[in-house]
């Protein structure tokens, strides 16, 4: 039988059973997907890309790469999308497409003609397949990255602890990504709230070594670029140790063994500049 002649079976076979098959497949899907997600919305996906397949090996035959397969594409990306979101595996997503091989093997493989057609059939299959693949993998990659970021951003708090004071609690290991948040949520801050001084509490960092030192001392350099004055709170007597060992000098920054000492200590420098400024204007 002729290719042509596969693909009219194939588009006939399609047609005539549409709505037989539709209802195989979709209990089949739904068995994988054990009552995961609404039957009318299963059936709704199903149906458009039952469709989609029917429109487009009508169109462009049973290559899954042509031009007539775009829309078969653009749908089975859209469900594998949803699909990574709303929790399934990968597995689960592909067997929205592998289910349909089943349900045609029976209708298509009681004669040689027929069975042609339905390797062929299974075959372009197993490319829409690997595509849902494709797609649920990038989407995870995507969720994986965003929540991430946002950990990133919840683990690096910048907050306003008095008038003209902000305070940077640091919990956890300082790496160059988490700097930088550091350094741009800081700065940021320190503009929004007017403020001139600085506090990077360390308390909540398990250890110092000599690459969050230089972490440190890059958000020190930022903030003072800014005009604010830095103190770097939480030395505590293990941390010190550590720090004399390794030779880490802070210049002339200051410090102090607590985030309640280096706030007293800000708030009477903010006072005392205050009355500068006020004796400056007499």
């Amino acid at each position: 039988m002729a290719p042509e002649e596969n693909t009219q079976l194939l588009i006939e076979t399609l047609t005539s059973h549409r709505e037989e098959f539709l209802a195989q497949w979709g209990a089949i899907v739904g068995e994988a997907l054990q009552g995961r997600l609404s039957v009318a919305e299963m059936r709704r996906e199903l149906r458009e890309l039952y469709e989609a397949i029917l429109q487009a090996i009508a169109a462009g035959g049973l290559d899954a790469d042509g031009e007539a397969y775009g829309e078969t594409r653009s749908l089975l990306i859209e469900l594998s999308r949803n699909r990574a979101r709303q929790g399934f595996t990968p597995t689960e997503t592909a067997t929205s497409v592998f289910a349909l091989k089943a349900v045609l093997e029976p209708a298509l493989t009681g004669e040689e003609h027929g069975t042609r057609t339905y390797l062929q059939f299974a075959k372009l299959l197993d490319g829409l397949a690997l595509l849902t693949t494709e797609a649920y993998v990038r989407t995870r990659e995507e969720i994986i990255a965003s929540q991430a970021e946002q950990l990133l951003e919840l683990s690096t708090p910048v907050v306003q602890l008095w008038k003209g004071v902000v305070g940077v609690p640091l919990v956890g290991t300082l790496d160059s990504a988490r700097t930088q948040v550091v350094m741009e949520k800081l700065l940021q801050t320190l503009v929004d709230t007017d403020s001139t001084h600085a506090i990077i509490d360390i308390t909540g960092v398990p250890t110092v070594d000599t690459q969050v030192a230089q972490h440190l001392l890059k958000t020190v350099v930022a903030a003072r670029m800014m005009g604010a004055q830095c103190t770097i709170s939480g030395i505590r007597p293990q941390i010190a140790q550590t720090i004399v060992a390794l030779g880490i000098q802070f210049g002339d920054i200051q410090t102090n063994a607590s985030l309640a000492d280096a706030l007293r200590q800000a708030v009477r420098e903010v006072a005392k500049d205050a009355e500068d400024d006020v004796r400056g204007l007499l």
